[in-house]
């Protein structure tokens, strides 16, 4: 089973409002968006990590009532940096039956379900480690980290956070 974690912990101060939520083109909050995007690929198990903003997050996926209600978690420190927010979410969403995470910042709120689909496909298929989508020599999101990767990504530098397991 694959679960999705959002990274929505981030402050945002230079766009005065927290990136997650930022309308989309339908007016609808980043962070609801890629809710729904994950649960129409059909990942139900979805853990958004949100920072200071927390209730407001939290309020505005209410608001939206997706399909599937996400864990919202609390990264105490952000400032620590995103890799801080994924270990929050890993924490939350890692559970026994639980064989991989597909890991999305909330400020890439248009990824296509279809998007979604493939990169669990791919790693269905081929079980590699980590699977990302890439158009020409441009990497996207999500992207899946396998389980054997966990205990890497938990003990990765604050200083250079998930791309070092990359």
């Amino acid at each position: 089973m694959l679960a999705a974690i959002i990274l929505a912990a981030g402050d945002s101060r230079r766009m005065g409002t927290p990136k997650a939520l930022l309308p989309d083109p339908d007016g609808r909050p980043f962070v609801a968006r890629l809710v729904r995007s994950f649960s129409a690929a059909g990942i139900d198990e979805i853990v958004v990590v949100t920072g200071a903003m927390h209730d407001a997050i939290v309020d505005a996926i209410a608001i939206d009532a997706p399909p599937a209600r996400p864990l919202c978690v609390r990264n105490p420190d952000p400032s620590r940096g995103q890799i801080s927010s994924l270990w929050a979410g890993l924490e939350a969403a890692i559970r026994s039956d639980i064989d991989g995470v597909l890991v999305t910042p909330v400020d890439i709120p248009m990824v296509r379900t279809t998007t979604i689909r493939q990169v669990a496909e791919a790693w269905a298929r081929t079980h590699a480690p980590i699977v990302r989508p890439v158009v020409g020599e441009r990497h996207g999101h999500p992207v899946l980290f396998d389980r054997v990767t966990f205990k890497a990504l938990r003990e990765a530098p604050l200083t250079e956070g998930a791309r070092v397991v990359v």
